[in-house]
């Protein structure tokens, strides 16, 4: 553990802008700076290894037999000649200073800090896993969660290039995903979630049992309705997970797919508005502090948080705007969600609000779900197999995300 900075000397620098985040959010708005011929000094700082990459193909990449390095487009040196701006990796924020316009920076491994001072802070700090239970530490090396390119890495390892049964807790977007990217890579895969149908956020229930009917069929193991009572080490089977029903699922590795959270802990002890959706910004995406801003999966803008690609550009572009000098409101407009589940495609956009009804139309693995207020008019779809080539035709006519 490192001393307490008030006893410790302590490094102070100053940049004019500083981007905490390196994800597809902060390194957005950077290049959209660039683009627009901003010269100011940069600091981006990064929990992680800080490479550049695209996170949409974490969950595609074991089908392609793609190595970690493989994903990475860039160093986090080559980004930063890329973009003039020094990047400060695997280095953890510990304190944000509002007053004083400051943010402490922990070095473990040199066991020092520093005080960076900024004129304007973007916090684009996006989401964390969330953790439904304790792991116990005996099975801790085997369970994992991957939310970035570092996250593959550990995962990527452990598959060890053999064919291994994993276990997947949760049936949302990334759980799904991730089953159907592992199954083509050849690994045994089961899904456990408490919830009766695949992606039902997404899904209304004849969709999620459509999907759920191309994973069985092609060997996907499914246990839905059900959630675990222990996780546990075993001689000969690896790991064996215990469910409510008595039933037990033997693999080798766990991933957790539980959903995210928005990484809010340093703008909540900094005095930033915070709601349990992210941190509060407004249509110009600036904070309850007029120097900081927020955007990605951490900001909840307007009331809305869209942890999605389309909204996170969208939202990049416009922040880039307005540092620029041209105040301008971000909007996200009617931008489906495209699940990647080859086994069976489908496309959603969910609507805002709890639809006077569900349209279903088609049969098989052929349906089109129109989500529709008590007037009748369209708020929202789900789209499986050959009904997704609507996708275009529905995103016209559905109200905006936020217009």
């Amino acid at each position: 553990m490192l001393a307490s900075p008030h006893t410790q000397a302590v490094s102070t620098f100053h940049t004019e802008l500083v981007i905490i985040g390196t994800g597809m959010a902060g390194i957005g708005l950077a290049r959209a700076l660039r683009r627009l011929g901003d010269q100011r000094s940069i600091t981006m700082i990064s929990a992680d290894s800080g490479d550049d990459y695209s996170k949409p193909l974490l969950s595609t990449g074991v089908a392609k037999g793609l190595a970690p390095d493989q994903l990475a487009q860039r160093s986090a040196t080559e980004l930063g000649d890329e973009l003039n701006a020094r990047i400060i990796t695997h280095t953890p924020v510990s304190t944000l200073d509002v007053d004083n316009r400051s943010i402490l920076l922990e070095d473990e491994q040199a066991s020092s800090y520093e005080r960076l001072s900024y004129d304007t802070l973007v916090l684009a700090t996006g989401a964390a896993p969330r953790e439904p239970f304790k792991v116990d530490p005996s099975v801790s090396s085997r369970c994992f969660a991957i939310n970035n390119l570092d996250d593959y890495r550990r995962f990527y390892a452990a598959l060890d290039h053999r064919h291994v049964r994993v276990a997947i807790i949760g049936a949302g977007l990334v759980g799904c995903e991730f089953a159907n990217d592992l199954h083509a890579g050849r690994h045994q895969v089961s899904i456990i979630a408490p919830e009766t149908t695949l992606l039902p956020r997404l899904l209304p229930a004849p969709l999620g049992n459509a999907l759920g009917e191309a994973f069985s069929e092609a060997g996907i193991h499914l246990h839905l309705g059900r959630t675990i009572n222990s996780i546990a080490p075993h001689s000969i089977e690896g790991i064996v997970l215990r469910l409510d029903n008595g039933d037990t699922v033997s693999a080798d590795l766990v991933l957790m797919a539980t959903g995210l959270a928005p990484r809010t802990a340093l703008a909540e002890a900094a005095g930033v508005s915070v709601s349990p959706t992210g941190i509060e910004v407004d249509r110009q995406l600036r904070t309850s502090h007029p120097d900081i801003y927020a955007l990605g999966d951490v900001a909840c803008v307007d009331g809305v948080n869209a942890m999605y690609v389309q909204p996170l550009q969208a939202s990049a572009k416009a922040l880039a705007a307005t540092l620029t000098g041209t105040p301008t409101s971000v909007s996200f407009g009617a931008w489906p969600v495209v699940v990647k589940t080859p086994l069976l495609p489908v496309v959603a956009y969910p609507p805002k609000e709890t639809p006077a009804r569900w349209r279903i139309e088609g049969e098989g693995g052929d349906i089109s779900a129109l989500a529709e207020n008590k007037d009748g008019r369209l708020i929202g779809f789900a789209l499986t197999g050959g009904c997704v080539r609507r996708k275009v035709e529905l995103s016209r006519a559905a109200p905006t995300l936020l217009g």
